[in-house]
């Protein structure tokens, strides 16, 4: 099932993850975030560490643990209520056997625990191409070779286990199993990790090749080049919340970021001004009431204590506008 003409391949709408922690305590890991994601549209996902990129993407696939409380609707292949199905309250029988592979693929942050330890690469891209496409010998053999080969993966290495396999080498084989079943909705979480530059280019535009006329991505990534190179649109997150959603063209070109941190986070790259953001973000178990960067911005002031609402794509009380910043090359 594909989204209907019009439709966005994934609604997002309030979509909120806390944990449940001893003695009563929650930690807000993901809090009212709201987005679509259209076909053909690469959007990236980006932000610090621990703001809670991959929450999302756990969350979207239902492979949150037992303590984690979820509100909000999240849909797949439908918008405002009409159609498509809700991966948030979708049961795990429907996720596990019409979801996962199949009408969502995942290329993991951490491809060691999505490799099977006892079973070679080559024996698992044969079994999802049997699964996924329904593939049989004596194709299936070729086939595994041409799905490796799709995501760099070496084909001397496919009869290795993945523990014969370096951090980078195990990334490229996760992503060559999320690729096979040509999913509308691919979710690449931290694709990147382990691969050098070149690999790195290499992996984003493979993964951009992925989307079509009925297919999207959703890119989490921390590196803003890799963004760049992919992506239509940028949604910044910080401390549980999107705070920004831009063009990706008007994000890294001119006008350039509205929301003082994701201006920060440009600013940051060695290529532009290396200049750290001040001070650390807040503890997701005691965000404060207001803005959550307001201990971080120059600019905050008293309006700060409420919180600022997503407007426009921006969630800040203080925007950056072309009128207080030249635009940037």
């Amino acid at each position: 099932m594909t989204a209907a003409p019009g439709q966005p391949v994934l609604s997002v709408r309030g979509l909120s993850v806390r944990f449940r922690m001893r003695g009563g305590a929650h930690v807000s890991a993901v809090t009212d975030a709201r987005f679509d994601l259209a076909p053909g549209e690469c959007l990236a996902l980006v932000g610090e560490s621990g703001c809670g990129k991959s929450v999302l993407a756990s969350a979207l696939l239902g492979l949150l643990p037992g303590n984690a409380e979820t509100a909000g609707s999240a849909l797949l292949g439908g918008s405002g209520g009409q159609g498509g199905l809700d991966l948030l309250t979708a049961d795990e029988r429907t996720l596990a056997r019409t979801v996962r592979g199949r009408r969502v693929g995942l290329v993991p942050q951490s491809p060691a625990a999505h490799l099977t330890p006892v079973r070679t690469v080559r024996s698992q891209l044969e079994e999802t191409l049997r699964e996924l496409t329904g593939v049989r010998r004596p194709a299936l053999r070729p086939a595994a070779e041409a799905a490796a080969e799709r995501a760099s993966f070496p084909v001397s290495h496919l009869d290795r286990y993945p523990h014969q396999l370096s951090g980078g080498l195990a990334q490229r084989a996760a992503t060559a199993l999320a690729l096979i079943g040509d999913a509308p909705l691919l979710l690449a979480d931290e694709p990147t990790t382990g691969l050098d530059r070149e690999l790195v280019d290499r992996t984003v535009d493979e993964l951009r090749r992925h989307v079509g006329d009925d297919r999207a991505l959703l890119l989490i990534t921390h590196d803003l080049a890799a963004a760049r190179r992919v992506a239509d649109r940028v949604a910044v997150m910080y401390a549980s919340r999107v705070v920004e959603i831009a063009a990706a063209a008007d994000f890294f070109g001119a006008p350039g970021p509205r929301h003082p941190y994701a201006r920060g986070l440009l600013d940051a790259l060695p290529e532009r001004e290396f200049t750290p953001i001040p001070g650390m973000p807040p503890e997701l178990s005691a965000l404060p009431d207001g803005c959550a960067f307001a201990a971080r911005c120059a600019g905050a002031d008293e309006t700060c204590a409420t919180r600022p609402a997503l407007t426009s794509g921006v969630a800040c009380h203080h925007p950056v506008t072309a009128a207080l910043e030249a635009p940037r090359a």
